[in-house]
This record gives C-alpha cells, structure tokens and sequence, in this order.
C-alpha cells in the first residue's frame, strides 16, 4: 500500500489555504466592518435590534444581511450588546423596550373585570345600589371592550370605591 498523504497534503493544503483567503478576502470586502446589528431599516423611530453578526467569524454568510443594511459595531460596542433591550436609532445602539402590544380594548376588558368585583365587594354583597359614577364608568369600559367605542385612546378615569 503506497502512503500518499506526504506528497498531497501539501498541495491540499495549499489549494484549501488559498480559498480561505480568498473566502476571507471576499467577506472582508463585502462587510469592512467585523461587527454589524440588523435592524428594520425602514423605522422611522428607535427600533429593536434583530441580530448580532461577527460575520468575519462566521463560517457561512449565506444568510447575512447586506453590510449596507446593518448598522457596523466598534469591538467595544460588540463586547457590551445585550441578548435583548437594545435597538437603533439614528445610527446608534440605545437602550430599547418595545412598544406594547396590549389593547385598548383589552386593557379595557382587564379593568372591566376589576371594576365588577370593586363594584360587587363594595355593593352587591351589601345590597346596596351601584353609583351612578360606577354605572357609566362600566359602561364606558364595556363600550372599549366591545369595539362599539373607537374613538376613546385612554380607559376612563376610576370612580373612588
């Protein structure tokens, strides 16, 4: 059995050495920065980040961005990034917390279940009629959470129990 492995390793070598340059040489090109956040481009506002790159490190880029549509990162930005809470603005990594994706309507079915029990402790269990105030400020709620009101952009103030 004849042993090749000494007269083709080199020229393996050096052909595998010469993509990797040429692999690097072509990343390197493409995002002349070592560190990118992706982000929505498109945000008008501050807007989260959606993914960290350390696309020099990285053994396949198929799925990177365009370098044109990340923000590039200084190695001391990098080395502070966070796993969440973070986003762009402007051009610049800030602290981030997504708007809330909560409702109107159903922060208004939240406080409508808690204004019934208020109402029912305080009343109800006494046999007393519910205040007029408390009435319309259910009624109010009732409305958001049906959807028949859509004007309102805040529930209404809480009558005092």
């Amino acid at each position: 059995m004849t042993d090749n492995t000494e007269e083709t390793a080199p020229v393996a070598t050096a052909a595998a050495v010469d993509m990797a340059t040429d692999a690097t040489s072509n990343v390197e090109t493409q995002w002349p920065a070592r560190y990118y956040a992706s982000y929505d481009t498109s945000a008008t506002g501050p807007t989260e980040v959606t993914g960290w790159y350390d696309v020099w490190g990285m053994s396949s880029t198929a799925n990177v961005p365009a370098a044109a549509e990340m923000l590039a990162l200084t190695a001391e930005q990098w080395a502070a990034r966070l796993p969440y809470g973070q986003g762009v603005h402007e051009g610049t990594i800030v602290a981030y917390t997504p708007p809330s994706t909560v409702t109107l309507a159903d922060q208004a079915a939240t406080a409508y279940s808690a204004a019934v029990a208020t109402v029912q402790s305080e009343y109800g269990v006494l046999n007393e009629p519910t205040p007029d105030d408390w009435v319309t400020y259910l009624k109010a709620l009732k409305a958001i959470r049906d959807g028949v009101d859509t004007t309102s952009t805040a529930l209404p103030a809480a009558p005092a129990a």
